[in-house]
């Protein structure tokens, strides 16, 4: 697409991608959309992006989605949405390089610390960065001791084993963030309370797709001042 620049409201609808090539609606700061990038760069797919403005969605986002959230997916005609769904539909139409496990016990561990991680991490981090001040301490709490969970199912050097796969993927987009925890609300992810998962984040670090769809933790720092004080950043970065 021409411009990285999110669509807004009054934007008019991209014509469809022509046959066989895959879109992503995407927001080239959402934790979510990154988890499907990652799998795309994974795979070696080729896509074409179409970014959203969250705040000031198009009418024709919705006519691809109902929900209006991003990642969606589009090609020959055909929708997917929800980043988990996605994912696993890449694995599905693209069956190359799958990453999704094909052993049924292993992808139902994978869901099950996904369930823990959405239980017990996710929502005190939400209210971490959209919350209350006075209500911070508190969830500061609940969400480091929700992470003690996910610290603990890291046995091995990736969720799965040696080598990073879709949980891995899954779970990375929020920990490239956690940077912007300790910037703005004070607070961090320490080696000392979490030796495995940031050994882990080390060794993410290094894999070639992570570094295609990461940003610096400046970059995090101050988007996150955007989302603070209520004007999020989607062009963060982009000339004018």
């Amino acid at each position: 697409m021409p411009s990285e620049k999110a669509m807004k409201t009054g934007s008019t609808c991209p014509p469809p991608p022509v046959p066989g090539k895959l879109r992503l609606y995407s927001m080239r700061l959402c934790p979510y959309a990154e988890r499907t990038r990652l799998f795309l760069a994974a795979k070696g797919i080729e896509y074409e992006t179409v970014n959203i403005h969250l705040k000031e969605k198009p009418d024709w986002f919705f006519e691809k989605t109902p929900i209006a959230k991003v990642p969606v997916l589009e090609k020959d005609g055909k929708i997917v949405y929800e980043s988990l769904v996605c994912n696993e539909y890449l694995d599905g139409i693209y069956p190359d390089k799958c990453i999704t496990p094909r052993d049924p016990l292993e992808k139902a561990h994978q869901s099950m610390v996904l369930a823990l991680w959405d239980a017990k991490v996710i929502g005190f981090y939400n209210k971490l960065v959209f919350g209350k001040e006075d209500e911070r301490p508190t969830m500061a709490k609940q969400f480091v001791d929700g992470l003690q969970y996910i610290e603990n199912a890291l046995t091995q050097p990736f969720f799965s084993g040696d080598k990073a796969d879709a949980l891995d993927y899954n779970l990375w987009p929020w920990f490239e963030r956690f940077s912007m925890l300790k910037s703005c609300v004070g607070v961090e992810v320490s080696a000392d309370k979490f030796p495995k998962l940031t050994a882990w984040m080390e060794r993410m670090l290094e894999l070639t797709e992570v570094k295609a769809c990461s940003f610096s933790p400046e970059v995090h720092d101050q988007y996150g001042k955007t989302l603070l004080a209520g004007k999020s950043d989607y062009d963060l970065g982009l000339e004018e």
